[in-house]
């Protein structure tokens, strides 16, 4: 079984993660298969990918049995979260449009993946946050670069530091989530405004969504100090035991 299923309509892919007994968590091989499915859709005439979940919820972040075996067997996760990293920048700065339709739950690398996409939707009651303080970790897939960007300040600072989740539905009153609808038209809002946005000319769309994207050199180094604090933060703890009380 594959853990990342494509579907191609017209101009539009529907990439769907396919891990519903972990609720979609990242694991190195998905995280490569994404970043293959990116370079495919670059060469294919793809305009436009809208990323689902299979299963009870969006995305859970990243898989908390790979971090745990690293800290049990002294490996640095830290090769996995460039990983990370370097596909939400390729998904911020790709010519193709990237749309989230978002259910259950899109927390930690979830919400990352999310923070990285052009224009999300989200089923109605969907809970949606960083969460890593609350599990005695710092992000590692770009939280602390995009959400104030995203977010706003204010409810930015109170999604880090609290680690808390809010409803999709607080998070479209600020202007972050474009929509949010009831479960069973999820899909169906997502693929039509896929199909708007490949109806419109592609170079005056790939330039101007580049307007919108901050500059990548910018971003990379924000990513790369956002890593250093991750390593810092993993050395200085027992990772593996505050994992395990998380699982467990």
């Amino acid at each position: 079984m594959t853990d990342l299923i494509i579907e191609r309509l017209g101009r539009t892919e529907v990439w769907e993660l396919n891990r519903p007994r972990s609720r979609n968590a990242l694991t190195p091989a998905l995280v490569s298969d994404l970043a293959a499915a990116l370079g495919t859709a670059e060469t294919s005439g793809t305009r436009v990918v809208v990323i689902s979940g299979r299963g009870p919820s969006f995305c859970a972040g990243a898989d908390l049995g790979h971090l745990l075996r690293c800290a049990e067997t002294g490996a640095s996760p830290r090769p996995f979260l460039r990983s990370i990293c370097d596909l939400t920048l390729a998904m911020e700065t790709s010519p193709v449009v990237f749309v989230a339709a978002v259910h259950g739950h899109a927390v930690a690398g979830g919400f990352e993946a999310a923070l990285a996409c052009d224009m999300v939707f989200a089923a109605t009651g969907t809970l949606i946050g960083d969460g890593h303080v609350k599990r005695d970790l710092v992000p590692g897939g770009g939280s602390s670069v995009r959400m104030e960007n995203r977010l706003g300040w204010g409810r930015a600072r109170m999604l880090a530091l609290s680690g808390k989740l809010v409803p999709a539905e607080a998070l479209e009153s600020i202007g972050w989530i474009t929509a949010v609808v009831p479960a069973e038209d999820l899909r169906r809002q997502a693929l039509a405004a896929a199909e708007e946005l490949g109806e419109v000319p592609a170079d005056a769309q790939r330039r101007f969504k580049r307007l919108l994207t901050p500059d990548r050199s910018i971003t990379e180094t924000a990513l790369t100090r956002e890593l250093d604090m991750f390593d810092e933060h993993w050395r200085s703890r027992d990772v593996a035991a505050a994992l395990r009380r998380f699982l467990h």
